[in-house]
């Protein structure tokens, strides 16, 4: 079998981000010929001294026209993929699956008027590839990014969605975006307090946001563990909103790859 021929590429690690004591991003090289979908993500391979590959899937953060890829993750005590990744310093070598995978991509939609983000941890990922690219500022009038984390010390990159909209190419968007960070755990100015589906209980995130979630002109998108997916696509249901199928185009994606 040729190098060609393998379903993965050889890939350096060019940095690690950490964010906080569980949370960190890493970057790596990217193969030309690797092509993505915002939204989608890859299985990352990490080889172990025994030999063995423990792979994972991680969605990809970076936009689909950089020059590297990367990816957000959580440190998991005792996890495998985690501890083996801890152990690599810049320069060493990781495994990048050829094939993109996932569906909570554009392309379920058809066309609306508002975009709801609902992100928790890790699951802001694909947001942010989505959001660096230029297609979701042409095909939706108001792009709402709603991150909820358990602390202030937990939510990752505010610097890049802060400086997002001073980008050249997205200035003109500026006004399409609001984004509303969350907190669980600890109340602090400029975040809301609770849960993602509290907020939407209460009507308190449509409230923060300026305007309603409705059926006819919202398209949502959800990323996070799966109760909180669960429990989303619940109260979504009560808004007569249904997960968005390739036979039944509809107005919720999401992803789940726990």
């Amino acid at each position: 079998m040729t190098v060609s021929d393998e379903k993965f590429t050889r890939q350096r690690l060019l940095s690690v981000q950490p964010w906080s004591d569980t949370l960190f991003s890493l970057r790596c090289s990217r193969d030309p010929g690797f092509r993505f979908s915002a939204g989608q993500f890859a299985r990352l391979g990490v080889r172990k001294a025994d030999g063995t590959t423990v792979w994972r899937a991680y969605s990809m953060a970076s936009a689909t026209h950089d020059e590297f890829l990367e990816f957000f993750s959580i440190v998991v005590p005792g996890g495998e993929f985690t501890s083996e990744l801890s152990r690599l310093a810049v320069g060493d070598e990781l495994l990048v699956e050829r094939q993109p995978f996932g569906f909570l991509t554009l392309d379920r939609f058809a066309d609306g008027n508002d975009l709801w983000l609902l992100a928790s941890g890790t699951g802001l990922a694909p947001f942010l590839s989505i959001l660096q690219g230029q297609e979701v500022w042409q095909r939706f009038r108001r792009i709402v990014l709603v991150y909820c984390a358990r602390s202030a010390s937990e939510l990752a990159y505010q610097p890049l969605i802060k400086q997002l909209m001073q980008r050249d190419y997205l200035q003109q968007h500026a006004q399409q975006l609001t984004y509303l960070p969350l907190l669980t755990r600890e109340q602090q100015a400029g975040c809301l307090h609770g849960r993602i589906t509290t907020l939407l209980d209460t009507g308190e995130l449509e409230q923060a946001a300026g305007f309603s979630l409705e059926a006819l002109n919202a398209r949502v998108m959800i990323c996070g563990n799966p109760q909180m997916i669960d429990d989303c696509r619940t109260r979504l249901k009560q808004h007569d909103m249904h997960l968005s199928l390739s036979r039944r185009p509809a107005q919720v994606a999401v992803e789940n790859y726990w």
